[in-house]
């Protein structure tokens, strides 16, 4: 949905940094690894769906574990 509301408003998508963007889909990328998945498996599939490289050596440096998570939001 913010993609189609910047893109009404003329702006680019938003863009962020690797470590940031790691640690804003941590709760997915907890989810998956409690699914199964590996961080190699996981890069691939964020790479399939954002179209950057991104390795699982990142992943695991900047995942934000839950209770970083909970600090962040204001929740813990």
């Amino acid at each position: 949905m913010q993609r189609e509301l910047r893109r009404a408003m003329g702006l680019e998508a938003e863009r962020f940094p690797l470590p940031a963007f790691v640690g804003m889909i941590s709760d997915e990328i907890e989810q998956l690894r409690a699914g199964g998945r590996t961080d190699i498996e996981i890069a691939q599939i964020v790479k399939a769906s954002i179209g950057r490289d991104l390795d699982p050596e990142t992943i695991a440096r900047f995942y934000a574990p839950p209770e970083a998570r909970r600090r962040e939001d204001g929740h813990g």
